[in-house]
């Protein structure tokens, strides 16, 4: 598979939604995770990232201009022990209980699927990384509708173990923008991953279109102790 740019796979395309990017970065030492949403309505647009915990949530930017948070306003990052988790959903409490439970990664998600917007049916794109006694692997995976259609749902997961230093995979929610805004498709796109926190999140956020992005978070994890190093953005300030 070719390793794409980051950089131009953002900037060639002015709606892919929301993306989820995990990896490795250059040194081979940090696990890498990183989240933005974008938004094309003035109540995707009220929004900002806070951090909760470990994790992060969304907020509302301007609280008297909330309209239906019911798809908005969730938790993207949520941390179970060595274990973080990165969606673009609620699916993230899904997943985190039924890791609680003992189910997998894909058997938490069996209860999930598609968002019901449509005509769009938003794909749920999710992601889990587990660091374990210096041992770094990650899964992704997506809930999409059947070409359009509501009565089916297609559920990929993809895994990758012992990821190589400087790669990274990258997966969103829609191929490009459009009416109605068509779901990603292929398997996770291989990225490179830069070593430093702050030269990734700068290019990262540069790179999104500037009329449609909200806000950015990124997390850096020691794979040798667990420590990590956070980074969040938002336009709204």
């Amino acid at each position: 598979m070719k390793m794409l740019a980051l950089e131009q796979e953002l900037k060639g395309n002015a709606y892919p939604g929301r993306g989820i990017v995990i990896g490795r970065s250059k040194d081979g030492k940090k696990a890498v995770t990183a989240y933005f949403i974008m938004g094309r309505s003035e109540n995707s647009r009220n929004r900002v990232f806070v951090e909760e915990g470990e994790g992060i949530r969304t907020q509302a930017f301007d609280p008297a201009k909330l309209e239906d948070p019911s798809l908005i306003i969730y938790a993207p990052v949520r941390v179970l022990g060595n274990e973080t988790i990165v969606t673009n959903g609620d699916q993230t409490d899904t997943i985190y209980e039924g890791r609680e439970k003992g189910l997998t990664f894909e058997q938490s998600l069996r209860t999930r699927e598609f968002e019901p917007d449509g005509p769009n049916y938003t794909p749920r794109i999710s992601g889990i990384m587990k660091i374990e006694d210096g041992v770094y692997h990650y899964a992704m995976s997506i809930l999409k509708s059947n070409n359009g259609s509501a009565e089916g749902c297609n559920r990929y997961t993809f895994t990758y173990e012992n990821p190589a230093a400087g790669e990274g995979r990258f997966i969103h929610t829609y191929m490009h923008d459009g009416n109605p805004l068509p779901s990603f498709e292929g398997e996770p796109k291989l990225v490179a991953i830069e070593e430093d926190i702050e030269e990734f999140t700068e290019l990262l956020w540069d790179s999104l279109n500037e009329e449609n992005k909200v806000s950015l978070f990124v997390r850096y994890i020691d794979i040798a102790t667990g420590e990590y190093e956070t980074r969040i953005v938002n336009k709204n300030k």
